[in-house]
């Protein structure tokens, strides 16, 4: 993993080394919108590091944390993700509910303020994703973050 990132309150959320994750999300963050962010089902915002370099490539100045994401995923791209899918990162298992709906808390992230860019509808894969704990734990940055074995999740071969 990248990085961890809390905030008491929105974005840009600060890197942690380590953090404790629980069915409410990562220990010390905290959120404006209560309505539209937290809870069980969007405990944990993620994306990953190879989609902020390809923003970056495009010339927003986005940077870990900035959007909002509690993980930010390495070595796993998070394109590649999509509701139902479970990760399994340091200590914790968790699993990815549903596509993020960005906001205006980010446009500093991107080029005159075009947050629109990370929706999933306009431009697939380059969504955050919201995740619930499936088991909470103990993380640190630099864990590794690999897709959970489908028989555990009760997939094909179960």
């Amino acid at each position: 993993m990248f990085s961890i990132n809390i905030s008491s309150g929105g974005a840009p959320k600060n890197p942690i080394d380590h953090a404790m994750v629980g069915a409410e999300g990562i220990a010390g963050d905290d959120h404006d919108d209560q309505e539209h962010h937290g809870g069980p089902q969007r405990a944990l915002c993620i994306y990953s590091i190879e989609r902020i370099r390809a923003l970056r490539a495009e010339g927003h100045p986005v940077q870990p944390g900035t959007m909002g994401e509690n993980l930010t995923l390495e070595g796993f791209d998070s394109a590649e993700l999509k509701p139902g899918d479970r990760l399994s990162v340091g200590q914790t298992e968790i699993e990815v509910t549903a596509y993020t709906t960005p906001c205006r808390t980010i446009r500093e992230s991107f080029i005159d303020g075009g947050f629109t860019r990370v929706l999933q509808d306009r431009h697939p894969g380059d969504s955050r994703l919201y995740a619930r704990v499936v088991r909470g734990g103990s993380i640190r940055r630099g864990d590794p973050v690999n897709l959970a074995d489908p028989v555990a999740q009760g997939g094909p071969g179960a």
